[in-house]
């Protein structure tokens, strides 16, 4: 139990530090609404899912036989971080979040759904993230190894969501706030924008251990 708690504030910490998918749901809440910004956090859910399954079949060993592989990952996380920051650079003033106005379309939920899967699933880190966390948190001698290890998955996946869940209504707030100061909203799209940009660069630089 001791070690199930620490699990859970380990993930609190991370989760909490500013990253490309907190930014990510901030933007999305805060230009489209908290509608599209959930969708957007299911997105991601998913592909820490996916991450959990990856780090549970020991891919993350391949990054270490064949470090090109991790390469090749990094630099396309990087370009798609890239293109959302310019995208958000470039986008519209904001008029309204009255979600009165209508429902999104089809198109908008592809979109942001996709935006979340592919902002993480295309991030190695997440994955190096998940192969050395959770195997910290396996004892052999509590039980089937793999049982273990998709339980602390589950919750790692369950976790997220609720963070993410909480940054995109957050977002949703300050949406609503921007749309009453334009002039706030300018110094919003580029902060976002090249924070964006920022972990885009930082990401091209990371060296695979």
């Amino acid at each position: 139990m001791a070690q199930l708690w620490l699990f859970l504030l380990a993930l609190s910490v991370a989760f909490l530090l500013p990253g490309p998918d907190m930014i990510l749901l901030l933007q999305t809440g805060a230009r489209q609404g908290k509608a599209l910004a959930l969708t957007t956090a299911i997105g991601l859910g998913l592909a820490r899912a996916c991450h959990v399954a990856l780090a549970g079949m020991g891919l993350a060993t391949l990054f270490k036989v064949a470090p090109w592989t991790f390469d090749v990952v990094r630099l396309g996380g990087a370009a798609y971080l890239l293109w959302l920051g310019v995208q958000c650079l470039r986008a519209n003033r904001l008029t309204s979040l009255n979600e009165s106005q209508g429902a999104p379309s089809v198109h908008a939920w592809r979109t942001a759904f996709h935006r979340g899967l592919l902002t993480n699933l295309l991030n190695p880190k997440a994955l190096l993230f998940c192969s050395v966390l959770l195997p910290q948190f396996i004892n052999p001698q509590a039980g089937p190894v793999a049982a273990q290890f998709a339980l602390l998955g589950v919750i790692l996946v369950s976790v997220g969501f609720v963070f993410d869940g909480c940054y995109a209504l957050a977002g949703a707030r300050i949406g609503h706030w921007l749309a009453r100061n334009r002039s706030a909203q300018r110094v919003q799209q580029w902060l976002f924008g090249s924070l964006l940009i920022g972990f885009a660069v930082r990401l091209t630089f990371v060296q695979h251990a």
